[in-house]
């Protein structure tokens, strides 16, 4: 074989070099637990990384664990390079989460009972005092009576239907007086949703008479319903009950749609959404006090495999009911409160002044999102502004962006913004702010050309009328115009005014609008079109300067990495001698430190107080322009070919330079920091020696450490 050939031949991917997508995404939530373990964390914010671990797992149920259910359901196998076929993965699956949940209940019951030391308790209802007794039940009769729907099942009332991530309650009932051998009748009871999980037992006693406990006490809304089932249920005896929780499939596969439904996107979504409710179940949850008579008429009802989807847990179901407890305002159990500083450059003059002076880089939550709010308001407002473009993917309620955004349009300015109906989750919530942005005239596109993309590009493109003539002015950044995330996910963003910044920007929302699948950019990586090719490409500088002698080194920060084929190019560089780090908070595919595969690859991740959500690439041996970049993309399948990204040169030497503090700090983080063995399991770094927290000193210093390792330099070239 020619030796270019050799160079250019990729490394099989086996499961010695590929950990399973769902196995390493359960080793992400087994460090999520740990912070929930971590006593040096103040203790709501550990009852708060309980409720983010079993979020997440609800999620990872809906929609990672009901596609391997459906391939099960449909016979499908499995190509995956890591060899596991649907059931041996489901049943891996199980074992590790049960593992995992076990670890989560004994952490709960320890944080529950420092809470209740401090001054905070979840009770039980024998705790209560016969005042506090009444108050509860006058509560029950008065707000809770009236929106339970005990529904029967017999032969003339079939089993009904469990909503996903509902609690209710299964329960077995007699007739009153009737022998103890008589038959029997099933119950389903939901607990009420609309109604707060945590009931406030001070809150009851100063609303129906009593005196309020001096610690702040709760209940469990299920045990308040348990406690009173009796009256429900007149002229019948309560024999037992159990507590269940389903999670079904609410994953939306908009890439299989029939094309005839793609002619009204947002109509097609809310079907979908209607339809998400009744997916398949995936999970059932129980107590693990659930006797067997109950448990295997779940299991026939629901459909469930008792092997693989049965779930049971030592107490209370649904984990995120903790956010409630997190929430109350106990500020001495919570992290100290920290306020983003507003970037100097900002303070003294409006920020298309500002722009036009330099570009200013921001890193969230470290630094403002106000900014970003700015940007879009003085838009809005400004005489001079004829236009405003902007992709909007999560933006929260109430959105101060889509409000200027309107307020622009009454304005007078062209609008157009491209809405993303398939963001996860977001759906509903994005169509109904799309809709108010079409009343107000906006000009509002769903997709591009085909609907399985989604527009995952975070960009607002500003054109003004100056007196030199038009000027573009230009957002790019890694996370969601969003100011509720933007004060807990880690991100980066970039304003500038330069010219071909501001012309690719252009150019990519034609494309986005309109019809330019040719569309070219002088600095903008686009996917699907452009992105995997360039990082290819960029890699391979880095091979061919190691194999030349030359240092090279890779330094890519982002949430996931999954693509097979950068993973393969990852491991050729290795190969290669690349010195490569790589800072990768959730899952990871590749497998570091294989001998004659990953030696000179490094995996950490970082989680914290925030989510670490920045994406940065950076490539020694690339020209100035091109060695370090920032953007919207991970590198997995989904983000490289199936959806618009954009990644973006980080063009200023002063700004090059803070980015790579940010790196730099990263890398050398021993307390929030774990690295991945070659068996794809983590541990923790090592922390003898100096402390250091990146998320702290970022708080100090908003792009960490001053002094960087003298391979850095961007001179070069």
């Amino acid at each position: 074989m020619p030796e270019t050939a050799q160079h250019n031949l990729l490394p099989e991917l086996t499961p010695e070099t590929y950990t399973s997508r769902e196995l390493s995404w359960i080793e992400f939530n087994r460090r999520v637990l740990a912070l929930a373990q971590d006593t040096s964390l103040p203790l709501l914010e550990r009852a708060k990384f309980l409720a983010i671990f079993s979020n997440n797992l609800d999620e990872f149920y809906m929609v990672r664990v009901a596609s391997w259910h459906n391939k099960m359901r449909l016979g499908l196998a499995s190509s995956r390079p890591d060899s596991y076929q649907p059931r041996q993965l489901l049943m891996e699956i199980r074992r590790r989460v049960m593992e995992l949940i076990h670890q989560q209940r004994d952490t709960l019951r320890e944080v529950l009972d420092n809470l209740c030391q401090a001054g905070i308790c979840l009770v039980k209802m024998n705790n209560l005092t016969p005042d506090e007794q009444a108050a509860v039940a006058a509560y029950f009769q008065e707000e809770v009576f009236p929106v339970l729907t005990p529904l029967a099942v017999d032969h003339a009332r079939p089993f009904p239907f469990i909503s996903n991530l509902s609690l209710n309650l299964a329960i077995w009932l007699r007739r009153s007086n009737a022998p103890i051998i008589s038959p029997q009748e099933f119950v389903r009871l939901k607990i009420p949703d609309v109604l707060p999980r945590l009931v406030d037992l001070n809150a009851l006693m100063r609303r129906y008479g009593g005196k309020p406990r001096t610690e702040d006490t709760f209940l469990w809304l299920e045990d308040v319903i348990a406690d009173n089932l009796y009256t429900l249920f007149p002229g019948m005896e309560v024999v037992e009950f159990h507590s269940f929780r389903v999670t079904r499939n609410a994953d939306i596969d908009f890439e299989h749609e029939q094309e005839d439904r793609l002619l009204d996107m947002s109509a097609m979504i809310e079907e979908s959404l209607r339809e998400r409710e009744f997916g398949n179940v995936v999970r059932l949850s129980v107590t693990n006090s659930i006797n067997e008579r109950t448990l295997n008429r779940l299991i026939q009802e629901l459909g469930v495999d008792p092997e693989q989807d049965i779930y049971q847990v030592d107490g209370p179901l649904g984990g995120t009911s903790l956010f409630e407890l997190a929430s109350i305002n106990r500020p001495e159990h919570k992290y100290p409160p920290y306020v983003p500083r507003m970037p100097e450059i900002l303070s003294h003059q409006d920020i298309f002044a500002a722009i036009r002076q330099s570009d200013i880089l921001l890193h969230l939550p470290y630094d403002s999102f106000l900014p970003v709010e700015d940007f879009f308001r003085a838009a809005a407002h400004d005489p001079d502004v004829l236009a405003i473009k902007a992709t909007l993917y999560r933006v929260g309620r109430n959105s101060p962006i889509v409000q200027a955004l309107a307020e622009a349009r009454e304005n007078d300015k062209q609008v157009a913004v491209l809405v993303e109906l398939k963001a996860r989750f977001d759906e509903e919530n994005n169509i109904e702010w799309a809709r108010v942005l079409e009343r107000q005239g906006v000009h509002v596109t769903y997709g591009v050309e085909e609907l399985p993309v989604k527009t995952h590009a975070k960009v607002a493109l500003v054109v003004r009328r100056e007196a030199g003539g038009v000027r573009r002015y230009v957002h790019l950044g890694t996370g969601n115009y969003n100011p509720s995330t933007a004060r807990q996910y880690t991100d980066l963003g970039i304003f500038t005014s330069n010219h071909e910044i501001g012309t690719d920007a252009l150019n990519l929302f034609n494309r986005l609008t309109g019809y330019a699948p040719a569309a070219a950019y002088r600095h903008l990586l686009v996917a699907p079109e452009h992105l995997h090719k360039h990082l290819m490409h960029m890699i391979d500088g880095e091979i061919a300067a190691a194999r030349a002698g030359k240092p090279a080194r890779l330094i890519f920060k982002m949430n996931q990495l999954e693509e097979d084929v950068i993973i393969q190019k990852l491991y050729q560089a290795s190969q290669a001698g690349v010195e490569i780090d790589l800072l990768v908070r959730g899952l990871c595919c590749l497998n570091p430190g294989v001998p004659g595969i990953s030696e000179t690859i490094r995996v950490r991740s970082i989680v914290g107080r925030y989510l670490e959500h920045s994406r940065i690439f950076y490539f020694h041996n690339a020209p100035v322009t091109q060695r370090l970049y920032l953007g919207s993309a991970d590198l997995m399948r989904r983000n490289l070919y199936n959806r618009v990204e954009v990644v973006f040169p980080v063009l200023d030497p002063r700004l090059q330079r803070s980015v790579m503090r940010i790196l730099v700090t990263s890398l050398i983080d021993n307390q929030n920091a774990w690295e991945l063995q070659p068996d794809g399991y983590y541990e923790r770094v090592s922390n003898d020696g100096p402390r250091y927290n990146s998320q702290d000193i970022f708080m100090e210093n908003t792009y960490g450490i001053e002094d960087l390792p003298g391979w850095w330099s961007m001179e070069r070239g």
